[in-house]
């Protein structure tokens, strides 16, 4: 079961934004449960991206919905 925290981090990291300061615990967790990925897109430089199931899980939880195009948005 995921904390509030860890909750908000993916809810963050779906976002348009790039996070800045998240919590390195509730990076870690996200990345054992497979809901988000670091890519690197240059050496040194590494993205945190929210898998498949990370947006099936904000989905099922109400913080996403479908929009156009098979895009998903963050439930304001």
């Amino acid at each position: 079961m995921l904390s509030p925290h860890e909750i908000a981090t993916l809810v963050l990291l779906c976002g348009d934004s790039h996070p800045r300061d998240l919590d390195t615990l509730d990076m870690e967790t996200l990345l054992a449960l497979q809901l988000i990925t670091l890519e690197r897109p240059s050496p040194g430089v590494s993205e945190p991206r929210v898998t498949l199931q990370g947006h099936a899980l904000l989905k099922s939880l109400g913080v996403l919905r479908a929009r156009r195009k098979g895009m998903l948005a963050a439930v304001a």
